[in-house]
């Protein structure tokens, strides 16, 4: 798969990203911030792993616009489930800090759902 990482903490995307492509997922690209990522929504990619607080806000507009052309995300987050907007709530999330296999398991659980706003 290919996938977008959005992760403010370059230790924790670097982890993420290693985890990812050490199970042959492609990562097209780490972004600590929302204005990158709002950049690259438009890329070619199958999933996405979202930290909520990150520089600039809030992940949940760029899950909102994940969710409505259909692509898969989990949130990978040290905030609460119950921070998450009740539209969103379906998502995957996983806690911090996580564990390996928790990630992986997203992946191949949320791929095959989708989500409305």
């Amino acid at each position: 798969m290919r996938i977008l990482i959005l992760e403010d903490d370059p230790f924790i995307a670097s982890d993420l990203q290693a985890i990812l492509e050490d199970d042959g997922h492609e990562v097209v690209g780490v972004f600590n911030s929302l204005a990158d990522t709002y950049d690259h929504l438009e890329d070619d990619f199958d999933y996405a792993l979202l930290d909520i607080d990150v520089i600039g806000g809030k992940s949940f507009g760029v899950a909102k616009a994940l969710a409505e052309r259909e692509i898969p995300f989990a949130f990978v987050s040290a905030s609460q489930p119950g921070d998450i907007p009740h539209s969103l709530r379906e998502a995957a999330f996983i806690p911090k800090p996580f564990e390996e296999r928790t990630i992986r398991q997203s992946i191949g659980e949320t791929s095959s759902r989708s989500y409305s706003c």
